[in-house]
């Protein structure tokens, strides 16, 4: 898929805080910094990966984008329209163009629906057939994403996790959307059937022309599929660049102890290697660390790095890391 210079999706100084509670009358007492000051733009045609560790708000941001999570601030530019200040009907007409695809395919399926049902229920609610014309689209969709349409009448747990997951991503097609989040759509899937979920999604957007925001862990995979990468922690974005820049030249301490630790199937160099293991444990995002986020965990922190919060910049063209170190 050739990408654009076209910004499809743009992403301003995103938050979403989530109140705490405490105390008999349940007053609030502070919040959890989910995302916090997120800023990024998505190009039309490119697959961006945001990967990071459990609970830096990768999942948060990606459902905060598409307006699943009401942000607490920020902005979400798509089509010329700032999501984030629409209403409920003009953000259910936008929903045509924005889907998602969930990381669990045992849980994102309606067991009580047959596959007919599942995939039809957004063109039913958009109304954009009925009868006969929704069991053709449904065929059709079963088709594109290599099951048979012989399965419209069976149910979810008729099928395997890699068939389920499939079937949702059918479903997130069913308008012909622009932008898809994949929210780690392979993680819950056997080994031996990611790469084939994987080849899937690499062939739809060929077809369909397809953007995606793909949120991962496996770092290998995410250097598969995507044009661009962006490393979260925390809440934030600590480092934004090209796939083979990143990998190749990473500058954030963080994202240098990321892919130190992917698994290469090479005893010597394997051995070789420097392998950057972080001291101490995540910082709450309740209460996050003064200043720069990593810096309770970094190598080679200083007390500027406690004192002042370090904003992205631009080192090399297209490559943005905030770090005053970088």
């Amino acid at each position: 898929m050739t990408v654009s210079s076209e910004v499809l999706v743009k992403v301003e100084d995103l938050k979403m805080y989530f109140p705490i509670y405490s105390g008999i009358f349940q007053r609030k007492v502070g919040d959890v910094k989910a995302v916090d000051g997120v800023s990024l733009d998505i190009y039309e045609g490119e697959t961006l990966g945001l990967v990071g560790e459990s609970g830096c708000g990768k999942t948060t941001t990606g459902r905060t984008i598409i307006q699943l999570y009401k942000p607490t601030a920020g902005h979400v530019w798509f089509q010329g329209k700032d999501l984030a200040t629409l209403k409920s009907e003009e953000m259910r007409q936008v929903r045509r163009n924005v889907q998602m695809i969930f990381q669990d395919p045992y849980a994102s399926l309606n067991p009580r629906m047959t596959l007919r049902e599942i995939i039809g229920e957004p063109i039913l609610a958009f109304g954009a057939a009925t009868g006969r014309e929704i069991d053709d689209r449904v065929a059709d969709l079963l088709k594109l994403v290599k099951l048979s349409p012989d399965f419209v009448g069976r149910y979810p747990h008729e099928f395997s996790g890699g068939q389920r997951q499939r079937i949702g991503i059918a479903r997130s097609l069913a308008m012909n959307p622009q932008f898809i989040v994949c929210d780690e759509p392979i993680s819950a899937l056997d080994v031996s059937i990611q790469a084939q979920v994987i080849n899937l999604f690499e062939d739809l957007q060929q077809q369909l022309g397809l953007t995606y925001l793909f949120v991962a862990h496996d770092l290998s995979m995410v250097r598969h599929i995507s044009n661009r990468v962006a490393v979260m922690y925390l809440g934030i974005i600590a480092e934004l660049a090209d796939r083979d820049e990143i990998y190749g030249n990473p500058l954030h301490p963080y994202t240098k102890a990321l892919l130190s630790s992917i698994p290469i199937p090479d005893p010597i160099y394997y051995e070789t290697r420097k392998r950057i293991v972080l001291e101490g444990d995540v910082p709450s995002p309740a209460n996050p660390p003064s200043g720069c986020r990593f810096r309770t965990r970094c190598p080679i922190g200083d007390a500027h790095c406690a004192e002042e919060r370090p904003e992205m910049r631009e080192v090399t063209a297209g490559h943005f890391v905030a770090c005053f170190k970088a």
